[in-house]
């Protein structure tokens, strides 16, 4: 079906400023472009924004935007803004590399300015730093005793303190996705948009979708892509990451069982795995001299199963097994000065959205068991580094809760049924919470994310974008196998 914009039609996008929304108070109203120093062809400029919402007058900082603008001016529809994953992406990596601009349709460029930013924290827009030295020491998340459990906690408290005060502006306490939505506001007013048209990926789904529930009657188009579900405790978080990792690894050991051409064909990929499993306890598996603990492993694995990459990974792990065993020594520092807040080290971010507690050394415990029960070969996820760098934080300002939009145009979601990190169950959950507000479209294959997977994903998701076309209820796209 199809839905009235309510905004400017092709060829007709109104000039900044005109009739447009205002943006929240205390935002510049103005981005002053420049072509970017990494590439000319792509715009850059700042926006500065409060780093307390709740004080508009108080302390500001640029928040850096890049863009490139629409390829066929006379069929523009407006601006998009895509938000960054992570946490802890740079949207402004994402316009200024040309390699990553290939993520986007030449369709959808002809008809937007494509605009993304620095999430606050991140990258260029007053980054979260944090000194390297301590980060180098960052303990496992994978917890074996109290002590360790204890340190853990410990050392949480001194590298957040040691954060805090390496970071410009007092910014790190206000780091939170909330506001970040009042951020993307500003961007919407000052980009001259009187509706958002957004597209969001794995983390950047959250912002979206927190963007609809405070800002219903300002969204054009919504489309989240890998989605997050925020509505999750401790139990069900663990719970879910576990299981949608576990289905992505039985899908490479399937395909490896069917295809020649998988360096583990004819092998038992199971067994396989258990013993590198087994020598990483040990401390005897190493890659490029690095020692590989259990979790590095898993999350070795993890990396290639989100395009997936499943040739890369057999290879990988074929290499591995054929390794000598032996002692390893881990690597070293690899700094002394402070470190800005970049995929793991933006774990502030992540910390002011949940609240993960476990009850203890005890309860932990409980929870590593239970993970080992649902996903028996990908034991040790990623997802526990969650709760192990959130462990001992302050209550978060943006804690989880069930998503309430209210008089929205209708939101996409899309995800893809095997995603190893935001899982079709995520994506499920949530179309339950938005109900007649968003309509689920299924892709059928592999990999953390849809539109980069399938012609057929790309094009309902273009078509939505554009035309504000959205699929009928239960639109499915057939899976497409990687090649990789």
């Amino acid at each position: 079906m199809e839905i009235a914009s309510g905004a400017p039609g092709p060829g007709e996008a109104a000039a900044a400023g005109e009739g447009r929304v205002p943006g929240p108070p205390g935002a510049s109203p103005h981005i002053e472009w420049k072509p970017c120093q990494e590439d000319a062809s792509a715009e850059c400029g700042p926006l500065s924004v409060p780093v307390d919402w709740s004080d508009p007058g108080g302390a500001h900082f640029d928040l850096q935007l890049a863009r490139r603008k629409a390829t066929d001016p006379g069929a523009r529809v407006g601006s998009m803004v895509f938000g960054p994953g992570g946490p802890g992406d740079s949207g402004v990596n994402r316009i200024t590399n040309a390699v990553n601009m290939g993520r986007f349709s030449d369709n959808l460029r002809s008809r937007f300015d494509i605009v993304s930013f620095d999430p606050r924290g991140v990258g260029l827009s007053n980054p979260i730093l944090c000194s390297q030295k301590l980060l180098d020491r960052r303990p496992s998340p994978v917890m074996k005793s109290r002590a360790e459990f204890d340190a853990t906690a410990k050392y949480n408290r001194a590298l957040r303190a040691d954060c805090r005060k390496n970071t410009e502006n007092g910014l790190f306490d206000h780091v939170d996705t909330l506001s970040m939505v009042k951020d993307l506001d500003a961007v919407r007013a000052a980009l001259g948009e009187k509706s958002l048209t957004f597209h969001g990926s794995s983390y950047g789904t959250l912002l979206g979708e927190q963007y609809a529930e405070e800002y219903p009657k300002r969204v054009r188009a919504v489309a989240l892509e890998a989605v997050v579900d925020h509505s999750l405790g401790t139990r069900e978080f663990l719970t879910t990451q576990a299981a949608t990792l576990q289905d992505s690894f039985d899908e490479f050991v399937a395909w490896c069982e069917r295809t020649e051409s998988c360096a583990l064909h004819g092998s038992d990929v199971r067994a396989l795995w258990a013993d590198l499993l087994e020598r990483a306890e040990r401390g005897e598996l190493s890659d490029d001299g690095r020692t590989l603990t259990p979790f590095d492993l898993n999350v070795e694995v993890m990396k290639r199963l989100y395009d997936p990459e499943w040739r890369r990974l057999g290879t990988l792990l074929r290499g591995l097994a054929e390794s000598e065993p032996g002692a390893t020594q881990a690597a070293g520092t690899t700094g002394d000065g402070p470190a800005p807040a970049l995929g793991e080290n933006a774990f502030e971010i992540f910390c002011q959205d949940w609240s993960l507690p476990v009850s203890g050394y005890q309860g932990y415990a409980r929870e590593l068991r239970r993970v080992g029960r649902i996903a028996p070969d990908m034991k040790y996820p990623r997802s526990l580094m969650s709760v192990s760098a959130c462990l001992g934080a302050p209550e978060p300002d943006n804690p989880q809760h069930r998503l309430k939009v209210r008089g929205s145009r209708p939101i996409l979601l899309t995800n893809s049924i095997h995603d190893p990190a935001s899982g079709y169950n995520w994506a499920t959950n949530v179309a339950k919470q938005l109900g007649s507000d968003a309509v689920l479209h299924t892709y059928e294959g592999w990999g953390h994310g849809t539109y980069s997977s399938s012609p057929c994903a790309e094009e309902t998701v273009d078509a939505y974008l554009i035309s504000l076309t959205v699929p009928p209820r239960g639109a499915r796209c057939p899976a497409v196998e990687p090649v990789g």
